[in-house]
């Protein structure tokens, strides 16, 4: 009988090389055989590293490292599917539209989108914000107003405060009527960096 530890004594302890391409393998499998419902990447930028996840039908989730990246991933295994994996090459694309948009090359985004984690008036709220011009701010009874909704004001808070996709649905154009920028799922100072940001364009 062969022992187990003279099997494995040969190994590296963490062979990082080993499990890239392990994770490759399986990326690669799970995409072939239709399993892989969502795929996720991670990216740095100006305001923080962010986490980038997509479906088959779009970009569905970012998130700033301040809303916890690991615990948006089980949010999206429990309300989407549990078949997650990161897979940066399916999030290419998104990632080079949002690069440019920090490296003030881009206005506007061109992507896909999944709504499927906003529902409701807070969907006819986000609906709204790509309309808000780059570089401009509109107030939360402004948008309240556009949304069709005048007296639900706080109801757009509360939507801009839960907008699955920040940066490119801009919540961030959203102020209060003093013109002070308000909370941002990603703190303030993301929220006041892309303020001055779009600002100085």
């Amino acid at each position: 009988m062969t022992d187990p530890e003279t099997v494995f004594a040969g190994l590296a302890e963490h062979d990082t090389e080993a499990m890239a391409r392990l994770h490759a393998r399986l990326t690669r499998d799970a995409q072939a055989d239709g399993v892989l419902d969502i795929a996720y990447r991670t990216l740095d930028t100006p305001a923080g590293q962010l986490l980038l996840a997509t479906t088959e039908q779009g970009l569905v989730k970012i998130a700033y490292a301040v809303q916890g990246h690991e615990a948006v991933l089980q949010q999206l295994a429990d309300r989407i599917s549990p078949r997650i994996l990161r897979a940066p090459a399916r999030l290419d694309e998104a990632a080079r539209q949002i690069d440019g948009y920090f490296a003030g090359r881009r206005t506007e985004f061109r992507l896909p989108l999944d709504w499927r984690l906003s529902q409701g008036f807070r969907r006819e709220v986000l609906a709204h914000l790509p309309e808000i011009g780059y570089g401009r701010t509109e107030s939360y009874a402004q948008v309240a107003l556009a949304a069709g909704s005048p007296r639900a004001v706080r109801a757009v808070g509360t939507a801009c405060a839960t907008n699955p996709l920040p940066v490119v649905v801009p919540c961030h154009r959203v102020v209060r009527s003093d013109g002070t920028p308000g909370q941002y799922a990603g703190g303030a100072a993301a929220k006041r960096l892309l303020l001055d940001l779009e600002a100085a364009a």
